[in-house]
């Protein structure tokens, strides 16, 4: 069966995509100079300012080009879907967005990239660039709680991206930026559900399958095992299932303050997205966690997937404040600034 996907050429969906957003947002992003996969806020680098560097494999959308933008990352590049950026893309951002002020990595935790970004810092430092690095490791069904190291970053690294972007727009040096990153990603927990496979373009048919009527616990966003498979649950069994392995991880406990993200994969409706957040809200009330604000919709997916994930980034003072602080892409749904609803 042929491929339902709006493509023209399975091999230059990845360019076309890049090509396609900055046509759409020209006076946002713009392309950098000797990369095809590279591209940065129109106005870097920033002077005086810490810039933040991200990317990751295509198929994400809108990590990683979604989070650039006033308050966010600085630059992001791309490889193929699924497949890390180049090293030689990687130190072109960084080239490009630092200001003089050094320069924060900010990526999830995966083999290929942490190779490339590894090595583009290397480069970089060669070239009188300071980089500092933060690997998102949200999911906690990737790895036992003392094997942190080993997890997963996925959807969760959105409070990253907004925390450290907030804190860059203050004028802190890096040293600052890269300490309230970690903050961040450490006080953060993610898990996913999926109902059904995605297919990557340039291979034509699903990588996996779920077959209908059920579900896979824990399965990451490139299809990578989960923790459980079995029959479709409800959307409250689900919820409480992800919270119950969640809110005892950092832990979450009575009295704390939290940020709640529930995420579409790709192809879950934003009905059901609600019906979901209902139930993490009655859960989390139920447990005397406060909910500071609330993100609902699409911030990292996997091309087609059916499925969701939650993520759930533990608040103090300061990370509510740059929580709260003004950021903007074209890409996020609920713009942040201002107080939380």
């Amino acid at each position: 069966m042929p491929m339902r996907k709006i493509i023209n050429d399975p091999s230059l969906v990845e360019d076309q995509t890049m090509d396609g957003i900055l046509a759409a947002f020209p006076n946002h992003m713009k392309r950098i100079e000797g990369s095809k996969r590279g591209l940065i806020r129109t106005d870097a680098p920033l002077t005086g300012k810490v810039g933040i560097a991200t990317g990751g494999g295509s198929g994400h959308l809108p990590l990683f080009m979604g989070y650039v933008g006033p308050g966010l990352a600085t630059g992001a590049c791309i490889g193929n879907v699924f497949s890390s950026p180049s090293a030689e893309d990687m130190l072109e951002v960084t080239k490009a967005i630092d200001s003089g002020a050094g320069v924060l990595y900010l990526y999830g935790n995966y083999s290929g990239d942490t190779m490339n970004f590894d090595m583009a810092s290397e480069m970089a430092e060669m070239e009188g660039i300071t980089v500092k690095t933060t690997l998102g490791r949200d999911d906690v069904t990737s790895a036992p709680n003392e094997e942190m190291a080993r997890r997963r970053g996925v959807a969760g690294i959105f409070f990253g991206f907004k925390i450290a972007g907030a804190a860059a727009e203050e004028g802190r040096n890096l040293d600052g930026v890269h300490t309230i990153a970690e903050t961040a990603i450490f006080n953060t927990r993610s898990m996913g559900v999926a109902l059904s496979g995605t297919t990557i373009p340039a291979v034509g048919v699903p990588g996996f399958e779920i077959p209908e009527g059920e579900m896979e616990m824990g399965m990451g966003i490139h299809g990578e095992p989960g923790v459980e498979k079995g029959p479709l649950l409800t959307a409250d069994e689900i919820a409480g299932q992800m919270l119950d392995r969640i809110l005892p991880d950092l832990p979450f406990s009575s009295g704390d303050s939290a940020a709640v993200l529930v995420n579409s994969l790709g192809a879950t409706a934003p009905e059901e997205l609600y019906i979901l957040y209902g139930k993490v809200s009655q859960i989390m009330s139920d447990r005397g966690i406060n909910i500071h604000r609330a993100f609902v919709g699409e911030y990292a997916t996997s091309m087609e997937m059916s499925g969701a994930s939650i993520s759930l980034c533990k608040l103090d003072d300061e990370t509510t404040k740059l929580l709260d602080a003004p950021a903007y892409s074209p890409f996020l749904l609920q713009q942040v600034g201002g107080p939380a609803s």
